[in-house]
């Protein structure tokens, strides 16, 4: 479990392609802290260290993941949001988010409205029903406040600490970013449809 505050802007140095998927060595300050097994999000994807170096880990993502996130765009030089499992004893400052990725938004707008820039993403249909503004979404595994909803789509405004610490201070119009809504919704729709079942 992650809670979207991202520990390290890392940099990809390799990706390797084959037909079960692709294996990405990221370079990173957090590599010490981590071991063979161990859990790492990648922009908002939980993926497992296969491989430890110094200054940099492997892993692995399977062709599901790919598809369904942006990691299989990604390319050596690329930025990347990482962050690691959440400790017990640690607060939990953004939301609850498993890296577990819905979907991948396409970056539609960017705007400075003061300090602040605004993104507004574009979703694919269905997604919209989980979210609520200043209800909480994970992007590119960063954890975030709807500021807007609008007919497929909603808006986020980034500070100049997500700016400088993530990696979507450098997205631009286009870009593709990985979606995660937060689990309650999900859960409550679950349980909403479950209770309507057994009426």
């Amino acid at each position: 479990m992650f809670t979207g505050l991202i520990a390290d802007l890392g940099s990809v140095r390799s990706v390797e392609h084959a037909p079960e998927g692709a294996t990405l060595r990221i370079a990173t300050r957090l590599a010490g802290e981590l071991g063979e097994g161990d859990s790492i999000a990648v922009n908002g994807v939980c993926l497992t260290a296969i491989e430890v170096r110094e200054g940099s880990f492997a892993a692995q993502a399977m062709q599901e993941t790919l598809e369904r996130s942006s990691l299989g765009a990604l390319e050596a030089g690329a930025r990347v949001n990482l962050e690691l499992p959440l400790r017990a004893t640690d607060r939990l400052g953004g939301h609850v988010v498993q890296g577990h990725v819905d979907s991948t938004g396409l970056v539609g707008e960017i705007r400075e409205q003061g300090f602040a820039r605004v993104l507004s993403v574009e979703s694919e249909p269905g997604l919209g029903r989980y979210l609520v503004e200043k209800g909480s979404i994970a992007v590119d595994g960063v954890s975030l406040t709807v500021s807007a909803l609008y007919e497929g789509g909603f808006e986020i405004s980034l500070i100049p600490e997500t700016l400088e610490r993530t990696n979507l201070g450098g997205v631009a119009v286009g870009d593709r970013v990985n979606l995660e809504v937060d689990v309650l919704a999900k859960h409550v729709e679950r349980l909403l449809e479950s209770k309507e079942r057994t009426i």
